[in-house]
């Protein structure tokens, strides 16, 4: 029952509660007073009485002053016969001006039959109401094994590929799964089936889901959205009832297309976990595979799944007449990057000089998630300050907003506090600057954002794919350059550096165990990250390595890290003057954006 009927029940219930107990009251205040019998024969003796009504055994009096008065007459005799007896002459009663009232029906059914009807049919509005409960809560115990799938139907929230930009590859493979949907017989023809299944694979934010709709946009068909974890309850069977209904509504409806969102609930690989393969969440995953295998794959029922970890499904539901199609989303590169951009930026009022194109230069990594809620940010930002359009500024801020988080204005640093951190920021800006293999220095800041105090922003000037081995060892030189700025001008160090060390460590952990760019380990990976599923998850790495090579893996990591140090602590001596003049500049502007900081290099030479 929907909130505004049972408001509208419950507010008539009170009314009707209200009108049973008020009905045997009257509310007039003006209420005739009671005589008795012998006091009406004396004022109508004396003349006082303008008009006497009569209506059954009670009598209404009004007085010549307007004044009303009632009493009773004997029930067999006439008002005329009682008065006479009283000694009321003739001319008396002429002068009384008797009128006599017929007691209607209505009158009778108001006063009497309705203040002791009101109670029994507000027992029976009410008993009726627990009634039509009791049938809402049977109804919904009986639907407790029908699925949740949601059909989209709505045509003006209807997505096409022309809503959906980048992911080109990707759209071109599910090109052919919409010809499948819009003419199958054109490939049962040529004895071609079906895709009974596409597992979306990609980063969170990508857009799985709306390639997912715009599929269904493109070839007009039903399109069931459902979640993975909708499909597990506490209760055994449920989860596989529930996957027998949907798959019953979709054929139904064929053609049209199921879509399961983050399928790695149900999905993941069986036998590992309590209660050997007869779990809930295994017994609804076989109900998945079997449901997949058992329908006519010409019927026009397509899967489409989205999950960004592939790796931990179960290899029964990858093989081919499962899931026969893997398609993989990767991050926008920047061409991508600026078409997603220019439609999220559809609804908002930009002014002229937001470059769209700046803006997908200074996003890599970013999803098309990542991008939506950028400009989503800009407005709101824009929206505070009581403007009308969105500003390139107010894009930029919002970047380092979504990169770092929110400026924290109200964390005030002390003067000595200030200074260290200007001087650390500004030995990560002096080293990247002086080093050939980095990354270009964007902005520098002392403005405390997030869980920073400051912050040193170097952006790729283009997408790349593959990093080398020059990056890596440039990238460690940079992350010390605050460490040692600190060692070097404060004679000392302080936890400002705790994040850059935990990330120089990790980076050349990796070097030596991933990448195989150790000259003094050569080309091999060391450890196997490898998953348990045991009450929850469980990550660890198996060793394949001895405890003499676990040390040469450390020596390694040292040493790069000692090296990487070297050529930091060289560029920070050589060029201190410029080092003071950087961290000079931060403390006076607070912030500076590439142009300021390039023009310091050009003012000193």
């Amino acid at each position: 029952m929907k909130p505004l009927s049972k408001n509208i029940i419950i507010s008539l219930l009170a009314i009707l509660a209200l009108v049973a107990i008020f009905s045997t009251y009257t509310l007039n205040t003006d209420q005739p007073e009671e005589i008795s019998f012998g006091t009406l024969v004396e004022e109508l003796q004396r003349g006082e009485i303008s008009l006497v009504e009569i209506e059954g055994d009670a009598i209404s009096v009004t007085l010549q002053d307007g004044a009303l008065q009632k009493t009773q007459k004997e029930s067999d005799v006439s008002l005329s016969e009682s008065l006479i007896n009283y000694g009321v002459s003739a001319e008396e009663l002429k002068t009384a001006n008797l009128t006599v009232k017929n007691k209607s029906g209505r009158a009778y059914f108001l006063g009497i039959i309705l203040p002791s009807l009101l109670p029994l049919l507000l027992f029976i509005v009410i008993f009726w109401f627990m009634i039509k409960q009791m049938q809402g809560a049977n109804k919904n115990a009986m639907s407790f094994g029908q699925s949740g799938a949601r059909e989209v139907k709505d045509k003006k929230q209807k997505v096409t590929f022309k809503d959906v930009a980048g992911a080109k590859e990707a759209k071109e493979e599910l090109q052919e799964v919409v010809e499948f949907l819009k003419n199958p017989k054109k490939f049962a023809d040529l004895g071609a089936k079906l895709p009974k299944g596409v597992l979306l694979m990609g980063r969170p934010g990508t857009g799985k889901t709306l390639l997912a709709r715009a599929v269904a946009g493109q070839a007009d068909v039903p399109f069931f959205h459902i979640s993975g974890s909708e499909f597990v309850e506490m209760f055994v069977g449920v989860g596989a009832s529930r996957v027998r209904d949907l798959f019953s509504k979709a054929k139904k409806t064929a053609p049209c297309i199921i879509f399961i969102d983050e399928i790695d609930a149900v999905g993941r690989q069986r036998g590992a976990g309590l209660g050997g393969s007869h779990d809930e969440r295994e017994q609804t995953l076989n109900q998945i595979l079997v449901e997949m295998d058992g329908f006519d794959p010409n019927i026009g029922v397509i899967v489409i799944a989205a999950t960004n970890r592939p790796d931990v499904l179960d290899p029964a539901l990858l093989r081919p007449g499962r899931f026969d199609r893997r398609v993989v989303i990767d991050l926008p590169d920047i061409n991508d990057r600026e078409a997603i951009l220019q439609i999220h930026a559809k609804n908002k009022p930009l002014t002229k000089e937001v470059n769209l194109r700046a803006v997908a230069q200074r996003t890599p990594g970013f999803s098309g998630a990542d991008l939506g809620n950028l400009l989503n940010e800009s407005a709101i930002r824009a929206a505070r300050e009581n403007r009308t359009e969105v500003t390139q500024e107010d894009v930029f801020d919002s970047i380092e907003k979504v990169l770092l988080g929110p400026e924290r204005k109200s964390f005030v640093l002390s003067e000595e506090e200030k200074k260290v951190t200007a001087y650390h920021e500004a030995g990560h800006a002096l080293v990247a600057h002086e080093l050939p293999n980095c990354d270009p220095v964007h902005k520098i800041s002392i403005i405390s954002r997030g869980s920073a105090g400051g912050y040193t922003l170097k952006l790729p000037t283009e997408d790349r794919r593959l990093h080398k081995r020059a990056e890596f060892i440039s990238d460690l030189s940079v992350l010390l350059g605050g460490f040692l700025t600190e060692q070097l001008v404060m004679g000392d160090v302080t936890t400002g550096a705790s994040d850059d060390l935990k990330r120089c460590t990790q980076i050349a952990q990796e070097l030596v165990t991933r990448y195989g760019m150790s000259e003094a380990l050569g080309p091999r990976v060391f450890g196997e990250p490898e998953e348990m599923i045991f009450l929850g998850k469980e990550i660890h790495e198996k060793r394949n390595y001895s405890e003499k090579t676990a040390e040469a893996i450390d020596a390694e990591v040292d040493r790069l890290i000692h090296s990487a140090m070297d050529t930091a602590r060289a560029i920070l001596t050589e060029k201190r003057a410029m080092l003071d003049i950087i961290a000079k500049a931060l403390l006076e502007k607070e912030t500076l954006e590439k142009e300021d900081f390039e023009a310091l290099f050009t003012k000193k030479s």
